[in-house]
């Protein structure tokens, strides 16, 4: 018998995820060299000065197991965001914290609920552990942000079944978000078997004024758990740590299905040393808000659709299939995501670069678009 037929049914079912093209494999595919990665929603700018002394101290120790329970980062964070240490799951990345979840409250007599177009790995770990997807159309654009998550969608969706509802908050790959009065209105009508998850892997990119910080609203909604990363403002997606912020006994639940170790001695002091460099995170947001509003710009030049973004990427539509687009775009050295996979066949995800990034992804685009 073949292996697949072994494994259970979601699994056999599963589409992986599928990562943005590193600038190695580029260079070995078409030998290329000064690549400009824009795939991957990693923050320009590399990790604060601080993290990558901390993970050079803590490199001499690598010979020891981490500390499993990531206490002195559960510290630090418990301060910065004014919670309590047990309240706090670590993960190998916040996708790790997504699985955790989906592990201890989905099964396959369950339903999760998530968004169209919302990001792939909601589908990935719903499926992977046998549960239900229901997946809540999107705004068409009559009454919400067109591709933005609609919730009185995704609230009638909701039945005895529903276990889950995952919302990103900014979308990703959109880059849409949901305001603090309509995600608390929608979190409050809930019914208590449903857990909320919110995923806030963008959070401290976000400027919008009427957006939500969920953390603040833990003791209002018991069956809330907020999740969010290093990898993206704080640059550290390389040793991929994230967490999840709930109750204390939703905490000590995710805390069961957590693999020992999950989060490696270089990440736990990255990620603590990263808390403190505030000026990093200062030039690293300042440097996204001017990189948007340039793209922004760009496309409208161009007479390009897009989407507005409050992450540190956005959605150009093309206007046409955007494969041998973002093929073209391979060929003169500048690597963005294509998003077909998410239904959107014409558009291209960019992540906001560097001024001078940008500047030859714009350069290499008015090349492309101009054969």
């Amino acid at each position: 018998m073949k292996a697949e037929h072994l494994a259970v049914p979601g699994v056999r079912a599963l589409t992986p995820y599928l990562p943005g093209k590193p600038i190695s494999e580029l260079e070995r595919e078409l030998g290329l060299r000064n690549i400009v990665k824009l795939a991957s929603n990693e923050n320009p700018l590399g990790p604060s000065p601080k993290a990558l002394e901390a993970a050079r101290r803590a490199s001499s120790e690598i010979h020891l197991y981490p500390d499993g329970s990531g206490f002195e980062l559960k510290v630090a964070l418990s301060r910065k965001l004014d919670v309590r240490p047990e309240q706090i799951t670590l993960g190998n990345g916040s996708n790790d914290a997504l699985e955790l979840v989906a592990r201890a409250f989905l099964s396959p007599q369950s339903e999760a609920i998530y968004s169209e177009y919302a990001f792939a790995v909601y589908s990935i770990v719903t499926q992977a552990v046998g549960a239900q997807a229901v997946v809540a159309p999107a705004h068409d654009g009559s009454h919400g942000p067109r591709y933005g998550h609609d919730l009185q969608a995704m609230a009638q969706a909701v039945d005895e079944s529903t276990r889950g509802v995952f919302i990103a908050n900014p979308n990703n790959p959109t880059g849409t978000y949901l305001t603090k009065s309509e995600l608390c209105s929608f979190l409050g009508d809930l019914p208590e078997h449903v857990i909320a998850v919110v995923d806030e892997a963008y959070f401290e990119y976000v400027e919008a004024p009427d957006y939500p910080d969920c953390i603040e609203w833990l003791s209002d909604f018991p069956n809330l758990i907020v999740i969010r990363t290093f990898s993206k403002a704080y640059g550290l997606a390389g040793l991929r740590v994230g967490y999840a912020v709930s109750s204390p006994a939703i905490a000590d639940l995710l805390n069961r299905v957590r693999q020992p170790f999950n989060v490696n001695s270089l990440a736990l002091e990255a990620a603590k040393a990263a808390l403190d460099d505030n000026d990093h995170l200062t030039r690293s947001v300042s440097l996204n808000r001017e990189g948007l509003r340039r793209l922004s710009e760009a496309f409208t030049e161009r007479d390009l659709s897009f989407i507005p973004s409050v992450g540190n990427f956005i959605m150009v539509d093309m206007g046409r299939p955007a494969a041998p687009v973002y093929e073209a775009l391979l060929r003169q050295g500048v690597i963005v995501r294509p998003v077909a996979n998410y239904g959107l066949p014409n558009h291209l995800r960019v992540t906001v670069g560097t001024e001078e990034e940008n500047r030859i992804f714009l350069a290499a685009l008015d090349r492309v678009l101009a054969l």
